[in-house]
């Protein structure tokens, strides 16, 4: 539906931004496979564990990836069932992906994690050598991009089925985080830190 594309560099931010999990789709030994991993962005690129993928560059450099991010905002309800719907914000990035050395894990790892729990970066341990060559992380340059938003209310209104005495409207979601549980062999007198507790209040 192109009324729903947008060409904001903005709206592209906005999108990544809210999340930190997409779907890579890639094609590995000529199968075409869509796999859910954990994703951080900065201003110019797309940081993404890719097991699947680095595989698939190993045998062709020149693959081409595709990586979905999609947030599902709210149902539509029509009067009839043709005109449901779902309002939502999604990018999709194209491109080619570079798999990253040990040593530039290390930044895109950083910006995973603050994309998921801010403030966890600084208050983990970091992975040592043996972690990050057991880690496959890529990063993927945002020059080719799709965004299309949809929202707002259903739009059969005008039509002969606004005449059905039917309730029609939308129902809005969004994610919400619970209260933080800590692990059953946590150690006695180990309190929550500041930033895990500010999760719960988004």
């Amino acid at each position: 539906m192109r009324e729903n594309a947008s060409i904001s560099r903005a709206d592209l931010d906005a999108v990544l931004a809210a999340g930190f999990i997409c779907h890579l789709g890639v094609v590995v030994d000529g199968t075409p496979m869509v796999v859910p991993t954990v994703y951080g962005a900065t201003a110019d690129t797309l940081y993404f564990h890719g097991s699947v993928a680095s595989r698939s560059l190993s045998q062709d450099p020149a693959a081409e990836v595709c990586v979905t991010v999609t947030h599902v905002d709210g149902l539509v309800l029509a009067r009839s069932v043709f005109e449901h719907g779902v309002n939502y914000r999604c990018a999709m990035i194209y491109g080619v992906p570079e798999v990253l050395t040990d040593e530039e894990k290390l930044e895109g790892l950083r910006v995973l994690s603050e994309q998921s729990a801010p403030g966890q970066w600084g208050y983990a341990r970091k992975p040592n050598r043996k972690e990050l060559a057991a880690t496959a992380l890529l990063a993927l340059r945002l020059d080719e991009t799709s965004v299309k938003i949809s929202s707002g209310p259903p739009e059969d209104g005008d039509g002969p089925d606004g005449e059905l005495g039917l309730w029609a409207g939308n129902v809005p979601m969004r994610v919400v985080y619970d209260a933080p549980v800590p692990a059953p062999d946590l150690a006695p007198g180990i309190g929550m830190p500041t930033h895990i507790g500010a999760l719960a209040s988004t």
